[in-house]
């Protein structure tokens, strides 16, 4: 009889062993346990350490609440101003209650992940191509708030959403560059006028010191040659004044010397080719008609001989015609 009590205590305890080994659970400290009890949601959500649940009753659904990093698949979109582009993000979640992760979406990675991708699709039509690449951080809560409005629901929180990176087509590549390269021209050449302006204003003002002060400009040539000299080169160009040479040219001319300013004058040409004498007039030979032809003929007679040697006839102040002419009477 003692034995029978005996057994039977260590079967009731085996089978209690059994049934504890059955329904012990444990929960770690980065996740939450929601119970099905016969299909039912327990309303208490068993938090992390030892816990029990009925075997073969009850059913022990854990769920992590850490932060899940998820990676969004690159999107081919257009944008608004009709450019083609890939863009791609990753998206920073966690749970924040148990229960509705676990009943009221059937896998809450892939619904965020989904979620994730059309909102990302949306974003990208809605923008422009300067927004995606320089104003990301409010495309960024942009997305957030379009992913995080139906997560709420999942029981799920969105943390954070990141844009990582834009896929532009190579020719949209070259044409940025283009305009990049075409404006940083731009305000290097508005940058060298702006100098320009500026040392034509300063050389202005010191030729006007200049012409008050002429030693000056004497000055600033003595410093120059020093400059040139100062970087040892084997050739040395000095200005002359060109007055300077005028003089010296008159001077070996033996002309009186010119002043400045002073316009030459021109020397009197000499007429090439002598002028005709006049046919004497045969009105009877009177004195009053001789005297005209000897005061036209002087010059005649008075110019020198010609090239060949050879000495034109001198007109005489008589009557009579000169041997070997002939005379028309009328």
């Amino acid at each position: 009889m003692v034995e029978e009590l005996v057994a039977a205590g260590v079967s009731v305890a085996s089978v209690g062993l059994v049934y504890v080994m059955a329904g012990a659970r444990v929960v770690k400290q980065y996740e939450r346990g929601v119970v099905l009890r016969l299909g039912r949601l327990r309303p208490e959500v068993r938090g992390p350490g030892f816990t029990m649940i009925v075997p073969f009753v009850d059913r022990l659904r854990k769920v992590n609440i850490q932060i899940v990093t998820l990676p969004i698949p690159a999107q081919e979109g257009i944008t608004r101003d009709n450019v083609t582009v890939r863009v791609d993000a990753v998206v920073y979640f966690k749970v924040v209650e148990a229960a509705d992760a676990i009943i009221q979406v059937e896998d809450y990675r892939f619904a965020v992940s989904q979620m994730a991708q059309t909102s990302l699709r949306s974003i990208i039509g809605k923008s422009d191509l300067d927004d995606l690449l320089s104003n990301r951080e409010k495309l960024n809560q942009g997305l957030e708030l379009m992913i995080d409005s139906p997560a709420i629901g999942w029981g799920v929180q969105i943390d954070r959403v990141e844009i990582k990176d834009v896929s532009l087509p190579e020719t949209m590549k070259r044409s940025m560059a283009r305009q990049a390269e075409a404006d940083r021209e731009r305000r290097a050449r508005v940058i060298n006028a702006d100098a320009e302006l500026q040392a034509s204003k300063k050389l202005a003002q010191a030729a006007e010191v200049m012409s008050e002060q002429p030693a000056a400009l004497q000055l600033r040539l003595l410093q120059t040659v020093v400059a040139v000299a100062a970087e040892k080169n084997s050739t040395l160009v000095l200005p002359f004044p060109v007055e300077l040479l005028r003089f010296l040219e008159r001077a070996q001319q033996g002309g009186p010397p010119q002043q400045p300013g002073q316009a030459r004058e021109p020397a009197p040409r000499r007429s090439a080719r002598p002028p005709e004498p006049e046919e004497p007039r045969q009105d009877g030979g009177s004195g009053a008609s001789a005297a005209p032809q000897q005061a036209s003929t002087a010059p005649w007679s008075a110019l020198p001989e010609q090239s060949a040697g050879v000495r034109e006839p001198v007109a005489s102040s008589s009557d009579e015609p000169p041997e070997g002419s002939k005379t028309r009477q009328d």
